[in-house]
């Protein structure tokens, strides 16, 4: 893969040419306006605004695919630009009135909302590069059908699935001996949520409260709802489609509401609200904490604050400082957890995570003034050379197979992961804003028990944990077909 953009656009000059070439293929016919806007005439001596997410301009991906795009097309006159805009801006809101984006990368959920109001466009995908290298699952978050017909509203780049982030070197010295029950080579904390839950209490007894082992904000409904999935809920039925069946507190999805109680246990108080949200990279860095879980695409995060530690505290150069770091620095996949769903349970029976998951990708605005251009930034964007390039620089887990399969390691597994039910995706589904506040709500609630006075604890019980589900699924089911 070349490093500098100089090699890297000579790689990747020959997309442009191929995008000429749209014009020869068939389209789908857009459903809401009769004929699809994308006619394979490149537009000249067009600007298109181009909305990124934060990390990806902290870390030079952005300016680099911007160069390497611009120069590929600059015989055109096509350049593509920063929009300048906040990373979740609303197009809803903007479009209409030509203030949006022409180009938008978010994830599923937050792009498809606005196919309500036909504010993206269908797009041609049959005639991406990316097309046959990335998963029916992973299409299936950009597709609705109309009419008997489906139409694809975005274009996959990169699969978020949670992992587990650790410190190998904050392991103890005995684990090979005291926590390698199945000798496999693995320690038992970074496989099974029974053995972190252990390792975290004794790493929070022996330190007097100083350090902890498994740090999370629990009140994070991305995170946490996935110990309820794992037992058999589930945010919408039929797939994701039928809003009016809300699952939370489907099948025994109180099993993973009391694990989470129970991991609340071993931590402090800062696992009710955002706190472990904003800290987790220093204290990560640091070594107070021992592990948390986040998902890919910020890998190069923690990295940055594990070398900045070594460089403080081992006076070593950067080059070593970060070549430490990516030593040390683990990220895993998610442990298994107990089938009874009682983390005291080590030596049970267990079950795969199923852990709550999105597609990041591009839609094109249905404002934009160069609908053929914007797709030829699309195409470029989602090139093998350039989603390699996203990968080195930010950590992602491609959605693009062949990406998936050069780099190895966990962009597999996650890839393995969504194909096998493993990542529950948020459904692509503007009713989806409904479930943050009420399944916030309750995760706060059951995080803050184990800090409560001892007749003031509120989840002791299935019952109380099932009425709690129950009133969340409640909560949910209202404020989409009821306060609406």
């Amino acid at each position: 893969m070349p490093r500098n953009i100089s090699a890297l656009i000579a790689h990747i000059l020959v997309l442009a040419a191929l995008l000429t070439t749209f014009g020869c293929m068939s389209l789908k016919r857009d459903d809401s306006e009769g004929q699809s806007k994308f006619n394979g005439e490149l537009e000249r001596n067009v600007t298109l605004r181009i909305l990124e997410n934060d990390t990806a301009k902290e870390k030079g991906y952005f300016k680099e695919l911007l160069d390497a795009f611009n120069a590929a097309y600059a015989e055109y006159g096509i350049v593509a630009v920063d929009a300048n805009m906040d990373q979740y801006t609303d197009l809803e809101q903007d479009g209409p009135y030509g203030y949006g984006p022409d180009v938008l990368y978010q994830a599923n959920d937050a792009l498809m909302k606005y196919t309500d109001g036909k504010h993206i466009q269908p797009i041609p995908v049959e005639q991406l590069d990316c097309y046959r290298q990335i998963s029916e699952e992973a299409w299936n978050a950009y597709t609705v059908q109309v009419n008997g017909e489906n139409y694809v509203f975005g274009v996959p780049v990169n699969i978020q699935g949670p992992l587990l982030y650790y410190r190998k070197d904050l392991l103890p010295e005995n684990w090979e001996t005291q926590w390698d029950r199945d000798k496999n080579g693995v320690p038992d904390m970074t496989e099974y949520w029974t053995e972190l839950y252990a390792y975290s209490k004794e790493i929070r007894e022996k330190s007097n409260g100083a350090k902890f082992g498994y740090m999370k904000s629990l009140f994070d409904t991305y995170f946490s709802s996935g110990f309820l999935f794992s037992y058999g809920g589930y945010v919408f039925g039929q797939g994701g489609t039928d809003t009016s069946d809300i699952g939370f507190s489907a099948g025994e999805a109180r099993r993973g509401a009391h694990v989470l109680r129970q991991l609340a246990s071993a931590m402090n108080q800062d696992c009710i609200d955002d706190t472990v949200t904003v800290n987790a990279y220093s204290m990560l860095g640091n070594g107070t904490y021992f592990a948390t879980m986040t998902t890919p695409d910020v890998y190069t995060l923690f990295v940055d604050e594990l070398a900045k530690e070594y460089m403080r505290t081992q006076d070593l150069s950067e080059a070593d400082a970060y070549a430490k770091a990516e030593e040390n620095l683990v990220a895993a996949d998610i442990p298994k957890l107990p089938a009874s769903g009682d983390l005291e349970d080590r030596d049970g029976e267990t079950v795969d995570s199923v852990m709550m998951g999105g597609i990041n990708g591009y839609a094109v605005s249905a404002y934009t003034k160069a609908p053929n251009a914007a797709l030829a930034f699309v195409d470029f964007a989602t090139s093998f050379e350039m989603i390699s390039r996203r990968n080195e620089l930010l950590g992602v887990a491609p959605a693009r197979a062949d990406v998936a399969e050069k780099v190895g390691g966990l962009s597999e597994t996650i890839n393995a992961n969504l194909e096998a039910g493993h990542i529950a995706v948020m459904p692509s589904t503007r009713a989806v804003a409904q479930i943050w506040t009420p399944t916030q709500t309750f995760f706060s609630d059951l995080a803050k028990d184990p800090f409560r006075l001892p007749d003031e604890q509120k989840y002791l019980s299935d019952e109380a944990l099932q009425k709690g589900l129950e009133t969340v699924d409640e909560q949910i089911y209202s404020a989409i077909h009821t306060l609406n």
